[in-house]
Parts: structure tokens; sequence; C-alpha cells
């Protein structure tokens, strides 16, 4: 009878009321003395069943709740331990349950991904390097010309997304680790606006860096990877604001962190989708194509260099787009 939280509750209430009910009575008919004593049990009762509701009904819910947001926030398939024989315990049971079925579908969509890109790379191979070996024939001339740059450009774009769905599997998968040494931030930065700076120009975007007033010390990093952050937040930059035609980009330092800046100037994010941009597969109302994971692999190797990626809207139109990277690799 007295193994769900409902029973258990009803009695204490019933109990409650019957105890207070006959300490008025007691008082009523002259009984001061036991009145007064059952109406003291009365109030040690109601402080002892605040305190068994604390620890058995609230504490656990609280823990529970931030249980489910772990499984959230993408701790598949863990674990919490059932040690209620009661509606928690088949809350616990049922969260568990969950967290193992979400674990085996999350696992099945990784390696469904990771097969499907790995099929991918060898035909797209191919099809780049035959593409080019065909534009380099003096017979092909205009229209088919055309044809054969559009083929390379479309199998440059799919091998692009390839990479990152690899990338996605190898952070899903645990085998995303860094490369970390001494690096000079702001050569790095430097060769990464010259690598794609080229690509800004012929689309008609303005690049304007703006160098660090004094020299930055070297910093804790993995120069591939930070060297991939910036060229993805700039191609970001080009595919949705480069209707603004400029791209500033400013690095600074402070006494903790260097910070770098991608300032664009087109229409920036709705305000709504601004919280999940950098969420696994969102691409929200942007009509660019792509696998919508770009933001969400530069996130985690700016995490895994206990670093932060902010994305807000510009005052005036546009996004900024700010790296921070600790100086002393805290």
């Amino acid at each position: 009878m007295f193994r769900t939280l409902k029973n258990q509750l009803l009695t204490s209430t019933i109990a409650s009321i019957a105890l207070t009910l006959l300490g008025i009575w007691l008082m009523y008919t002259g009984n001061t003395v036991w009145g007064s004593v059952t109406l003291l049990i009365v109030c040690i009762y109601l402080i002892l069943l605040n305190i068994w509701f604390w620890r058995c009904v609230s504490n656990p819910i609280d823990e529970l709740t931030k249980f489910a947001g772990r499984i959230a926030g993408g701790s598949y398939g863990i674990r919490m331990e059932d040690k209620f024989d009661n509606e928690l315990g088949n809350l616990t049971h049922e969260i568990n349950d969950m967290s193992s079925k979400v674990a085996v579908a999350e696992k099945s969509r990784t390696d469904f991904v990771s097969q499907v890109s790995h099929e991918l790379r060898t035909p797209l191979t191919a099809i780049t390097g035959w593409a080019e070996t065909i534009g380099f024939d003096p017979a092909v001339k205009g229209d088919s010309q055309r044809g054969i740059n559009i083929i390379s450009k479309e199998a440059e774009r799919l091998t692009g997304m390839v990479t990152e769905l690899l990338e996605f599997t190898r952070i899903q998968d645990g085998r995303f680790n860094l490369r970390v040494e001494l690096i000079d931030i702001a050569a790095e930065l430097e060769d990464a606006l010259f690598t794609y700076g080229e690509l800004l120009k012929q689309a008609g975007m303005e690049l304007k860096y703006t160098a660090p007033p004094a020299e930055i010390p070297l910093i804790p990093g993995d120069p591939e990877r930070l060297k991939q952050v910036f060229i993805n937040v700039m191609d970001n930059a080009l595919k949705h604001g480069g209707d603004g035609k400029k791209l500033d980009v400013t690095l600074t330092s402070d006494a903790s962190f260097v910070h770098i800046e991608f300032r664009d100037y087109g229409h920036g994010i709705p305000a709504g989708e601004l919280p999940h941009v950098k969420e696994k597969f969102y691409k929200g109302s942007s009509k660019n194509r792509g696998t919508g994971i770009g933001l969400s692999v530069c996130d985690e190797i700016i995490t895994r260099h206990d670093g932060t990626l902010d994305i807000r809207n510009a005052d005036g139109g546009g996004c900024v787009v700010t790296v921070s990277l600790p100086l002393n690799g805290n």
C-alpha cells in the first residue's frame, strides 16, 4: 500500500488532518494539555514530513532533471542508479532505457554517415582528377569547358562536405584528436587569410585585417585545426554575409585570452535561429547548400582548446564570430 509516492503522501495527509482535528477536539473539550501535546506532535510530524519529501522526492527529481539534461547535451548511453521502488524508480528506469536506445540510434547514424562518406571519397577523387585532366585539353572549348569547370567545382564542393561528415564521425567516435604545440597565432591567422583571401577577392568581397597592437606570445594549439576553423568561419561569411561585400578580421588579446573577431556586413542571423547555429545538422532558413555541421566541428575544435566560439549579430547589420583562445592553455 505504501510503495507508491501517491499512497505515501495521501496517508500522510490523512494522518495530519486526523491529528489536527484530534488536537482541536481535545482543546475544545477542556483537555488543554493533551490537546497542546497533540498539536505539537502534528507540528513535529509536518516538519519531518517536509524533510522526508525534500530528501526522498525533491532531491531525486532534481538529480533526474540534471541526468536528463546530460543526455539532451549529447551524453547518450549513460545510466543512473535506480535506488527507488516507486514512481521515481519507474521514471529512472524509463530514462535509462531512453538513454540506451538513443545511444544505439546515434551510433547507427554515425556509422551510416561514416560508411557513406568513405564510399563517396573514391568516386569524387576520380571525378575531380578526370575533370582537371579534360579541362587542360585544348580541344575542349566553349560550353564544354564551362561544363568541365562546373563539374570540377561541384566535385570540390562535395569533397568538402564529405570531409566535414568524416570530421563529424571522428568527433562522435572519440577519434578526434589535437596535435597541440606552441604556435604563433598571428602567423597562423595571417596564413589562413592569405589562403582564403583570393577566393574572397574573386567573389568581390573586401577583406580588412587589423593586426594586434603588440606582439602576442606563443600559445598552445593545433595549427591545422585552428586554420580549419578560421577558413570555415570565412567561408560562412562569404556564403551568408557576402552581400555586404566586406569582411573585417581583428586580432586582439587581454590578460588571459587571444580574441579573433570576424565581422561581416550581410543580413545577419534571425534571432530565433542564433542559439542553434552551432548544433549538428542545423541549417535554419539558410538556402545555402551544405551539411550544417561545419560550425559544430569548429565549436568542438575551439572547446578542446579550452576556448569559446561566440556568434552574435552586429549592431547595424551583419554577423560577428569571435574565437577566444587561452594564452596559457588552462
